[in-house]
């Protein structure tokens, strides 16, 4: 579970800003919305399912989520994929002389097996600067690890042997994390939160086909694909049912830029590539269904449909183990019916017993109401004179809880819009 997000002097990331997931005291105008929409981990916290974050373009919700997976890919990687003089590919803040030359700030508060931690580094291009693990195992914060230019000190309970942990502390490269090299011993602790990072689902609404491929993985399962197709039917598709039938390449398939031994080298493998084929109903005169009508899917669906077929695996896999689903431009491509139809089986005790938790970044105005979200739900990012992205929630301003969230936002009563010049000037000047 997502407690909360920081970010500093990252991309368009000057301050530092948090993005949070907990619950606040407000209250919906209609008691289903507060009963769905958010779920209780214990007497004092309350945590939300969903959040949408909205802003005009280029104001920095593409970077919140692209901070979000630096810190994931920083995790996973940094004590296996670098070697001790590479450069950590971070770019800091670059609007401001104040920032330059300082580390970037990254930290993440998350509960695992019933317990909350606190995890965070700063890291510039050629080390980390800090890093810290703290976590709460019963009411107050405790200590597991900090990290700064004097060394890592580490407690009893995460090194679980103080020698042993001493010895990974000093291998431990200045461009890579503690907590990761950690993972790679097998420390428990640190292979558990590594497993939560991985855990955590980053997709890109715009770039759907690398979610294609994992779905047809999954699809070739049995025990989803029946899911998958329904969750496709839900979605009112017009399609009833998909085949997939593992192919070698042949010659006519390769494109016509590769080079000639790459060319040679995909023929004499033997690669396979997947052919999808959708079914839709065919009519005849009288309106009733006589035979099923085959599709190339690549050639005859919409991107949007190739979007939703992409995306069905990371929804269910979320849904069914209560993971976290982060999506840029969740909206691009899709009707707006369909993106509703998505977080509201997010905002549900029914199809989201286990609390799974979606965050989005969306244009779509129509979400903007009291009926699908909280206040706390929805976040704006709009960018000052300098350059510098601010990340707020709705909640932060006075809202009648009968307001028309769509209509006031758009009227620029929360900011976060594009202001545009006078474009019949622009054309009366060049005429």
């Amino acid at each position: 579970m997502l407690i909360q997000f920081s970010v500093g002097n990252y991309l368009s990331f000057k301050k530092n800003v948090t993005l949070s997931m907990v619950a606040t005291e407000v209250t919906a105008q209609n008691n289903s919305v507060d009963e769905n929409n958010i779920f209780q981990v214990d007497d004092e916290l309350n945590l939300l399912k969903s959040c949408a974050v909205y802003g005009a373009n280029a104001s920095g919700k593409s970077n919140l989520i692209k901070a979000l997976d630096f810190m994931r890919r920083f995790v996973l990687n940094s004590s296996k994929e670098t070697q001790i003089e590479d450069a950590i590919n971070i770019e800091e803040f670059r609007l401001s002389t104040a920032t330059e030359g300082k580390p970037s700030f990254f930290e993440i508060v998350f509960i695992l097996d019933h317990k909350l931690y606190r995890y965070g580094f700063e890291v510039d291009k050629k080390q980390v600067v800090s890093e810290w693990l703290f976590y709460v195992p019963k009411v107050r914060e405790t200590r597991l690890f900090e990290r700064d230019e004097n060394g890592i000190e580490m407690t009893n309970v995460f090194s679980e042997n103080q020698y042993f942990g001493k010895l990974i502390a000093d291998k431990t490269r200045n461009n890579a994390l503690f907590l990761s090299v950690n993972a790679q011993f097998n420390s428990k602790i640190s292979t558990s939160i590594l497993r939560w990072f991985r855990d955590l689902n980053i997709i890109s609404g715009l770039h759907s086909n690398f979610y294609q491929q994992v779905t047809v993985e999954y699809f070739k399962d049995s025990k989803y694909k029946n899911e998958i197709i329904q969750l496709i039917k839900e979605w009112d598709l017009g399609i009833d049912d998909i085949k997939i039938e593992t192919k070698k390449v042949l010659q006519e398939q390769l494109p016509n830029f590769i080079s000639e031994e790459f060319r040679k080298f995909m023929l004499d493998s033997g690669a396979l590539t997947d052919d999808i084929q959708s079914f839709h109903k065919k009519y005849n005169s009288e309106g009733k269904v006589e035979s099923l009508e085959v599709f190339d899917f690549e050639k005859n669906e919409s991107e949007g449909t190739k979007k939703l077929f992409a995306f069905a695996v990371p929804i269910l896999d979320t849904l069914k183990n209560g993971e976290i689903l982060i999506i840029d431009e969740l909206d691009a491509r899709l009707h707006p019916i369909i993106t509703r139809a998505i977080i509201d089986l997010f905002n549900s005790k029914k199809t989201n017993p286990k609390n799974a938790q979606l965050i989005f970044t969306t244009h779509d105005t129509n979400l903007l109401s009291n009926k699908i979200f909280r206040r706390d739900q929805i976040w704006f990012t709009e960018k000052n004179r300098q350059g510098a992205t601010d990340l707020y929630s709705l909640v932060e301003y006075k809202v009648p809880n009968d307001a028309t969230f769509e209509s006031d936002y758009i009227k620029g009563k929360y900011g976060a819009i594009p202001f545009l010049d006078n474009f019949t000037e622009l054309f009366e000047k060049n005429g």
